[in-house]
């Protein structure tokens, strides 16, 4: 084992070469520190084309219109000025979005339609109903595969041919 110089995360290491027993090697002892991660599995959102989402939009033009910029003398009211801003944004987010928890299987194309047909399809269980939800969750899909794809380089742009 190869243990870089002064690497912070192998630095705690310690060789005893007086505790071999019927071998020649000495023994290392490596004390590796594992530290907590934070990884989200929850987040809040706000529905595209939504009632909330326009809320949230009106409310935010409101509080921007009210920022009083006569008071900006110097960089402290400056600072307080924009602070404001910042807690009547978290304040209407807050507001107007809801939590979901993040899975790995969230799609970032789900849409209102989505959730309508598939609301529609758990309530009555019909077999039209179901067709209806996967046509229109196949709309949104395609669209967002066909604007990611545009967007990687082909073989020939890749290798400089137009």
């Amino acid at each position: 084992m190869f243990l870089r110089l002064g690497s912070e995360e192998l630095d705690c290491h310690s060789i005893y070469p007086e505790w071999h027993l019927i071998s020649d090697y000495a023994l290392l002892i490596v004390i590796i520190l594992i530290f907590d991660k934070n990884v989200q599995t929850k987040k809040h959102m706000i529905v595209k084309d939504s009632d909330k989402e326009n809320n949230f939009i009106a409310k935010l033009i409101v509080a921007i219109r009210g920022i009083d910029t006569n008071d900006i003398w110097n960089i402290d009211s400056l600072k307080d000025t924009i602070q404001s801003l910042a807690y009547d944004t978290e304040r209407i987010w807050a507001k107007n979005s809801k939590i979901v928890n993040i899975t790995k299987y969230s799609k970032s194309w789900w849409d209102m339609n989505c959730n309508r047909d598939l609301e529609k399809y758990r309530s009555s269980r019909h077999i039209e109903d179901w067709e209806q939800y996967k046509k229109t969750v196949k709309t949104p899909s395609v669209c967002f595969s066909t604007k990611k794809s545009k967007k990687l380089p082909t073989r020939d742009t890749a290798h400089g041919n137009s």
